[in-house]
């Protein structure tokens, strides 16, 4: 019982921000980001979660058709880049293939502004709402030459044009600072849901205060590469996470037992272990259940994965409430998952949806997010609360990361260095999932890859380095499983690195711990050793249907008692009602 109240401290943890509340957060229900700012990594991150795409040639200094002289040309190129963001891609003429874009560049010679052009790989056309390329039956805007324009507030002046308390819209109009970025339009001309990213919403997190935010509730650094607890980088443990996403069944069981297979060790005795963020469709209930008893982490990756992008980055808090909460009770139930330990959250392709999700979160108790990336760098970032502004970039599928103070943790998914031979190659952007790295087409070079961003990690200071598959690119290849059990072989030669479960990541940095201590480290222990046997020898294979889901007959795989209907998102019990 000791694993229970484990994990139910660290929730608590999460409950408690009474004093912090006081001094540095604002809790609202704070609305969806509306304007979403596109970088110009935009492009590298959506291929990277799609890996049947190319990715994207580099960019080309280009000019506009040349007029009568210099000076017309500049001053047309200046015309086109007025108040337009300079990670903004956009078309010159709709007459073309749909496929060549430009965005303004601030960095030509003797500060002039230029424009640097990006062609999308054949077959693939510019979405110039999305930001990115896509197939072309995807793309429905090849006649428009760039996004709508959005109407923007006032928030920075020589002189106050609202009384204090008030901010200006774009029209003059002023109205209470709290409404900006609530989700729903206040100014007539709806300027105060158009500027709502953590960099621009009026009512952001603050900025990190280390004399403030102190562990084990809160953690954060300015850049966020500091080591928890100031502790020397050789005396902290490099954690390595591996994570997968999806349905848990008979495609992937053999590949999760071999990997795991009870025999290898992490240098304090304990088994190594996984993370599973588990989604709902075909997943197999008494596989989870038995994964759960080994001491592996399991968290959710939402009830249907639904396959359309936006459903994910504009969702209300209740889509998120019944796709997050929904999966979790389904799991809870169908898994007999009974200790209170399913905390994390992994949203589908990555699209992170804004202060709403994070509401969501931190009402249902959930204590951790595994979803926003940051790019490729130096020197990698640890987790962090996201009382404070996250301290980089909001990277990844379609810029959506929360503005707000949350009492939640985020798991940041370091980008991967995929370049073959890191002293030589010329810089390539980073993959945030290792079968995203599109040029790994060996064993061999899957290997290179592994042990450089290991190195990366290891020689720097020392954050955990993130290992996230989907299963079915790990069974592609019979080399690429060969080559990963290969590596944690090696690794555990070593006396210093450790696989673990993000719960334990959170664990050590509560309680940073150096590495002569770690053997004796109570958190790491508790789930050490497996107990028991599997709960049962033959499952229950119900065959169910639902209306939500008409003219399908779905087997649900569990231990438990079989429902009258297939669980989905307004029934996740099965039992026939709906939640709504």
């Amino acid at each position: 019982m000791a694993v229970i109240s484990k994990e139910a401290h660290i929730i608590q943890r999460h409950l408690n921000v009474k004093f912090m509340q006081k001094q540095f957060i604002e809790i609202s229900l704070a609305g969806r980001l509306q304007l979403i700012l596109k970088s110009q990594y935009q492009f590298s991150t959506h291929f990277n979660d799609c890996p049947h795409l190319h990715s994207i040639p580099a960019e080309a200094d280009f000019r506009v058709k040349r007029q009568d002289d210099d000076g017309d040309q500049e001053d047309n190129i200046e015309e086109l880049c007025k108040d337009r963001p300079a990670d903004e891609y956009f078309r010159l003429s709709t007459d073309g293939d749909c496929r060549e874009v430009v965005r303004c560049d601030n960095a030509g010679e003797n500060g002039i502004t230029r424009l640097a052009r990006v062609r999308c790989p054949t077959g693939l056309y510019f979405d110039v709402y999305r930001q990115t390329c896509d197939w072309k039956t995807n793309v429905k805007n090849c006649d428009e030459l760039g996004k709508p324009r959005k109407v923007l507030p006032i928030l920075k002046t020589d002189e106050p044009i609202c009384p204090e308390g008030k901010l200006s819209c774009g029209n003059g109009e002023c109205v209470d600072k709290e409404l900006f970025c609530n989700g729903k339009p206040d100014c007539k001309d709806e300027s105060d849901e158009n500027a709502c990213t953590v960099e621009l919403d009026p009512n952001r997190a603050p900025d990190c205060d280390t004399t403030q935010c102190v562990l084990p509730d809160c953690f954060c650094s300015a850049d966020g590469t500091r080591i928890p607890g100031n502790i020397e980088p050789q005396q902290v443990p490099q954690m390595i996470t591996i994570t997968f996403n999806g349905a848990i069944n008979v495609d992937n069981i053999d590949l999760y037992e071999d990997i795991f297979n009870g025999q290898r060790q992490n240098p304090n005795g304990c088994q190594i272990r996984g993370t599973y963020f588990v989604s709902h469709k075909y997943t197999n209930y008494s596989a989870v259940q038995d994964l759960h008893r080994k001491g592996h982490e399991i968290s959710v990756f939402s009830l249907t994965h639904k396959d359309d992008p936006n459903y994910w980055t504009q969702g209300t808090y209740d889509d998120w409430l019944a796709e997050m909460a929904g999966a979790r009770l389904i799991i809870e139930r169908f898994a007999n998952i009974t200790d209170g330990s399913i905390i994390g959250v992994r949203a589908p392709y990555l699209r992170v949806g804004g202060n709403k999700q994070f509401e969501m979160m931190a009402d249902q108790f959930f204590v951790y997010d595994a979803s926003i990336t940051a790019s490729l760098g130096r020197v990698p970032i640890w987790p962090y609360t996201l009382y404070f502004r996250m301290p980089h970039k909001c990277n990844g599928n379609a810029h959506n990361c929360p503005s707000r103070s949350h009492p939640v943790w985020e798991m940041v998914m370091n980008e991967l260095d995929r370049r073959d031979d890191p002293t030589f190659d010329e810089s390539l952007p980073g993959c945030h999932m290792v079968d995203s790295c599109s040029n790994i087409q060996s064993g061999e070079q899957f290997g290179r890859l592994l042990r450089h961003n290991f190195n990366r990690h290891y020689n720097t200071n020392r954050a955990p380095l993130g290992l996230h598959f989907h299963a079915s690119w790990l069974k592609s290849k019979k080399e690429y499983r060969e080559e990963l059990i290969k590596f944690i072989e090696e690794m555990l030669g070593r006396n210093d690195v450790f696989f673990v479960t993000m719960l334990q990541v959170i664990q050590w940095m509560q309680n940073p711990t150096e590495l002569n201590a770690l053997r004796d480290f109570q958190e790491w222990k508790e789930k050490c050793d497996v107990k028991g046997q599997p709960y049962c020898s033959l499952p229950n294979a119900c065959p169910l249907t639902t209306r939500e889901l008409p003219g399908e007959t779905l087997r649900l795989f569990t231990c438990m008692e079989c429902p009258n209907n297939y669980p989905w998102i307004l029934d996740p019990t099965g039992d026939g009602f709906s939640t709504k």
